[in-house]
């Protein structure tokens, strides 16, 4: 049984907290960032994924984020998505919870199954209005002269994604559910990309051991209890079932 580190509560179940990058959803088809021939070696950031970058050339971002919609419609969740799903419906059985936060904007885990998961980077399927911060479903190319359904106000449109430079979404609740739980899990991230980079240090700081699932040693690796390396289409629904089997 986990050890209960919530005041006035019993632990009856496993608490895990989930954290996925872009290497879970790599073999879905879409690209990875910090690889060598990841998004960012073909694009300079500055100017796609800045507010700065929006400022300036507004033409070229919505062009870039138009290509990822595209590429995304093209793109199915993979195996190791669905094992999250099952993962997360099986320790809900069991008194449990399975904290599913993600660094990808893409939506494969809904697809998959997974319910409320936590984008703290944003969704590419959503729309954000520049001017008055309004969010709505939308996953049509993005255009200049679209009207923000909440303001009206028209060449605000942007995706609904978090640039560099923007303070990412739900760290509060990220914050509260990592210290809830009994288990770190990261997923296919590089451990470069902060605030995310930093889950594992605290949980290690709170006493909750950590894992690593990914296809090589990400950068802060050697922070982690415990390693487990291939593809994540084999490795994850592996860990995913002995997680269940063990309970």
């Amino acid at each position: 049984m986990p050890r209960d580190r919530r005041q006035g509560r019993v632990a009856v179940g496993l608490d895990v907290f989930v954290l996925t990058g872009a290497g879970i959803s790599a073999e879905s088809g879409l690209g990875t960032f910090r690889d060598a021939d990841g998004v960012w070696t073909r694009h300079d950031l500055s100017l796609v994924a800045t507010p700065e970058g929006f400022a300036r050339d507004p033409a070229r971002v919505r062009a870039f984020y138009n290509a990822r919609r595209a590429n995304l419609a093209t793109a199915a969740p993979n195996a190791a998505h669905f094992a999250l799903a099952r993962l997360q419906s099986g320790l809900a059985a069991r008194s449990g919870r399975l904290f599913l936060c993600t660094q990808n904007v893409d939506d494969l885990h809904e697809q998959a199954g997974c319910v409320e998961v936590v984008h703290m980077h944003g969704e590419l399927s959503a729309t954000r209005c520049h001017a008055c911060q309004a969010v709505w479903p939308d996953r049509a190319p993005l255009v200049a002269d679209s009207a923000c359904p909440a303001c009206g106000a028209t060449g605000t449109a942007r995706p609904h994604v978090v640039w560099f430079g923007e303070t990412p979404l739900r760290m509060e609740a990220i914050a509260d559910a990592l210290e809830e739980s009994d288990l770190f899990v990261a997923i296919g991230t590089s451990g470069s990309v902060y605030p995310a980079a930093g889950f594992v240090a605290e949980a290690r700081a709170l006493g909750i051991r950590a894992c690593e699932i990914n296809l090589q040693p990400s950068d802060n690796a050697r922070a982690f209890d415990e390693r487990r390396y291939g593809p994540a289409t084999e490795v994850v629904p592996a860990w995913a079932a002995e997680v269940l089997a063990g309970l």
